[in-house]
C-alpha cells in the first residue's frame, strides 16, 4: 500500500511534510484533519494517543507519529536523494542538526502563543503574560536559526530538503501570531520566500486550505479520517 500522511489544518506544521512527499516523488495518499475538531475526538487516539498531527500510516499499515520519526522514515526511502543526503555524510549530519533544532526549540517557542490563543479559560492577564513570554522566545529562537544557516538559497544549499519541509510548516507562525516582521532576519526571510514559492509548497498550502490543486501526480488522493482510523487504528 501507499503511505498515508494525516495532516492538520489550519496552519499545521505537517504542511511541510506534504511538500516533502511531493519532492520525494513516490506514490502517497493524504488525510486532511481539522485540528480544532476531528483531531480532538476520542477515536483519534487510535492513531495518535497524543491527539496531534502529523501521523504517517506506513506502507506496512502502522501509524507513525512525531515529525522527526516521519522525516527519518522518508529519508530512509529517498533512494535518489531528492530530499536528503548520503548516509553518514557531513551534509546529512547538518540536515539532522537543523531539523532537530527547528522541531524542538524553534517550534516549542510558539507554545505560549498558541496557549494564549486557544485556552479560553485563561484570564486576560495570564494571556498577555503568555504572549509576552512567547514573543521573546520566538525572537530569540529566530536569532539563533539566522546565525545557523548559510548563504545558500535553501537551508542546506541549492535545493530544498527535508529540513526546508520541516521549517516551512512552522515558520509562517511568525506571521500568524504577528510577532515581528520576517525581514528582521534577512537570511531566513529569503529562504522562506524561496521555499514558499516552490510548486510543492503551493500545492500543500492549497490542499490545507481545502482547495482543489494539481500537484506532481505522486498524490493518489485523500482518504477520509474515519476510514484511516477504522482500518489502521489500534
Amino acid at each position: 500500500m501507499e503511505p498515508i500522511l494525516v495532516y492538520g489544518f489550519p496552519a499545521g506544521s505537517s504542511m511541510g511534510l506534504v511538500a516533502a512527499l511531493e519532492w520525494l516523488g513516490k506514490p502517497y495518499r493524504l488525510c486532511r484533519v481539522d485540528m480544532f475538531g476531528e483531531m480532538r475526538e476520542p477515536s483519534y487516539a487510535r492513531i495518535n494517543a497524543r491527539h496531534e498531527t502529523p501521523v504517517l500510516i506506513t506502507d506496512a499499515g502502522s501509524p507513525l507519529s512525531e515529525t522527526m520519526a516521519i522525516a527519518a522514515w522518508l529519508e530512509a526511502r529517498d533512494d535518489e536523494r531528492r530530499i536528503s543526503f548520503a548516509p553518514r555524510s557531513a551534509e546529512a549530519d547538518r540536515m539532522h542538526q537543523i531539523m532537530a533544532y527547528v522541531n524542538t526549540g524553534f517550534t516549542s517557542a510558539f507554545g505560549p502563543l498558541w496557549a494564549a490563543m486557544e485556552m479560553e479559560e485563561l484570564t486576560p492577564q495570564t494571556k498577555e503574560a503568555l504572549r509576552a513570554f512567547g514573543r521573546d522566545a520566538v525572537i530569540e529562537r529566530h536569532d539563533r536559526l539566522e546565525a545557523m544557516v548559510g548563504d545558500g538559497p535553501f537551508l542546506l544549499g541549492e535545493r530544498p530538503t527535508l529540513a526546508d519541509g520541516v521549517l516551512v510548516g512552522v515558520a509562517r507562525w511568525l506571521d500568524y501570531h504577528e510577532v515581528a516582521s520576517p525581514e528582521r532576519w534577512p537570511k531566513l526571510a529569503e529562504i522562506r520566500r524561496r521555499i514558499e514559492a516552490d510548486p510543492a509548497v503551493a500545492y500543500a498550502l492549497a490542499l490545507e486550505s481545502g482547495e482543489d490543486a494539481g500537484g506532481s501526480g505522486a498524490c493518489l488522493g485523500h482518504v477520509p479520517l474515519h476510514e484511516v482510523i477504522e482500518r489502521y487504528g489500534k
